[in-house]
């Protein structure tokens, strides 16, 4: 039985994407680990490669194992189709590749994550493609940077590692009118916390290795869209042929992960909020950047467009650089790493780790600073969390 429209989502992540039982009726989906299937004829193998058949060839095309991912993410995400990648880098770069061809131009927010920076400002024009980075909470600012040639917009909300939120809806409407394509990394809100597809987004993006797994055991990446023709397109032509192919271990620990992902999101949002507060009146940080206090810039557009502010806090202490050195090395609880999403708390200076590649002179230009801390916030008992990092700043 299909359960898809049936069921609200904390259902849906343990039950969507699944029609009729797992084989030998077990609760839990088996895990495919193997690289080639059989025929039973060569008018077997005609009607696969025909797509007549749901069968299965090889696992860099499909995997019983990798089809039950990509239809559940679909299901949260309410697209009709996903790919799973081998990372989340290779979803973001196989989608920009499927996306723009030579003379076309993308537009991306001026504040993303480093590597996909690189690849939107240093790679993308290698190949020909055209690349502006602009402020795309400035409606007005993306209405005017738009050329003839600009056939995709791209950005994060909230976007890493800053959390500024980007009216998805009004971003979908400026690009409807001139039939660019938009591409949201929802990383950091996940289904659970936004649906940007239902806002007029074109594809949604995100990196499996964070919140979709939640243990920091797996890397991965998916990628889930709005027409059935594109996902075939982003599957046979650029995952399959490019070899980012997720692995089937892989994509069951994603399966096991999405299981608990609505009661870590909450508790990931709720140890956020009270760090926020706290860290809001602390007398040595000036700058708390979370999309759940109503002091944030973009609180009013979270709100209207998200169901959740998420786990993610950034923050900056007085005295610069050299204090916010000491905040990260003083920690004891928490762990200097970079990624999020897991049960962990983690913190790291993005200028300095996941944000290198953004050159120093122009941070500001970013949205970024050099002292500027991020912190995922884990799943510890909120009181540990908040002594670590009163001790740090102490």
């Amino acid at each position: 039985m299909n359960l898809d429209n049936k069921y609200k989502k904390n259902t849906l992540l343990i039950h969507g994407g699944q029609v009729g039982n797992n084989p030998e009726k077990a609760l839990n989906p088996p895990i495919f680990q193997t690289s080639t299937f059989v025929f039973d004829s060569i008018e077997d193998v005609a009607k696969v490669m025909n797509f007549e058949s749901d069968d299965y060839v090889y696992t860099r095309g499909n995997n019983p194992t990798l089809r039950l991912f990509e239809n559940k993410m679909a299901v949260l995400e309410e697209g009709v189709g996903s790919v799973a990648f081998a990372s989340g880098m290779a979803a973001v770069s196989s989608v920009l590749f499927s996306l723009l061809k030579p003379g076309d131009e993308v537009i991306g927010n001026s504040t993303l994550y480093g590597s996909t920076y690189n690849v939107i400002k240093n790679l993308l024009p290698q190949y020909g493609v055209k690349s502006k980075l602009i402020d795309l909470t400035n409606l007005e600012l993306l209405e005017n940077s738009i050329s003839e040639n600009t056939k995709v917009i791209y950005f994060e909300t909230p976007s890493n590692p800053n959390l500024n939120i980007i009216d998805i809806k009004g971003v979908c409407e400026i690009a409807k009118e001139k039939n660019i394509k938009v591409v949201v990394d929802n990383t950091f809100a996940t289904p659970y916390f936004q649906r940007p597809l239902l806002l007029g987004a074109d594809v949604v993006v995100h990196s499996a290795t964070k919140y979709i797994s939640g243990h920091g055991d797996v890397v991965g990446g998916v990628a889930i869209a709005k027409k059935l023709d594109y996902v075939h397109k982003l599957k046979f032509d650029y995952m399959c042929e490019f070899g980012g192919v997720m692995s089937p271990f892989n994509a069951w620990l994603l399966l096991r992960g999405l299981k608990t992902l609505g009661v870590r999101m909450r508790e990931h949002e709720k140890n956020a909020l009270l760090l926020a507060k706290y860290l809001e009146k602390h007398p040595k940080v000036k700058n708390v950047y979370y999309p759940g206090l109503p002091s944030f810039k973009g609180h009013n557009i979270a709100k209207s467009q998200m169901e959740g502010f998420g786990g993610i806090i950034a923050f900056e202490v007085e005295g610069g650089l050299e204090a916010a050195k000491k905040v990260v090395n003083g920690v004891k609880l928490m762990k200097l790493a970079v990624s999020l999403g897991d049960c962990e708390t983690l913190i790291e200076l993005p200028a300095a780790m996941t944000h290198l590649g953004y050159p120093t002179e122009k941070l500001k230009e970013f949205g970024l600073t050099e002292s500027m801390i991020r912190i995922s916030v884990g799943l510890e008992d909120i009181e540990d969390i908040i002594e670590d990092i009163e001790n740090a700043l102490r």
